[in-house]
């Protein structure tokens, strides 16, 4: 098994989320997070006053999945997600272990 975290614009979430389901996916995790990368943050003006905006926020997917269709949901992730500028967001990909669903017990791929 394979854990897939991405991380993207929010306004890519429905997209990214449709074209998941495409692949078979039928549940993830998402969180709201602030971060920065090569863009460094921006400045917004608020009543008049600039302000700099170190973190910018992102949100962070994440989705245990089958080893085989890690290709399937990187794709997926990339074709939706991507803008063509500077913050579309990066996915990283880590080995699972185990997986237990607490409600029934079942290990495995069968607690996906």
């Amino acid at each position: 098994m394979k854990k897939v975290t991405a991380i993207i614009k929010p306004f890519r979430l429905e997209e990214v989320r449709e074209a998941l389901g495409q692949v078979g996916i039928n549940g993830l995790t998402i969180s709201e997070v602030n971060g920065f990368g090569r863009q460094k943050g921006h400045s917004e003006l608020y009543r008049g006053a600039e302000y700099e905006v170190a973190y910018v926020p992102k949100l962070r997917l994440e989705i245990v999945i089958a080893d085989n269709l890690l290709d399937q949901v990187c794709e997926a992730i990339i074709n939706t997600a991507r803008t063509g500028k500077v913050g579309d967001g990066k996915i990283f990909v880590a080995d699972v272990e185990k997986a237990i669903r607490i409600r029934t017990g079942e290990k495995g791929l069968d607690a996906l």
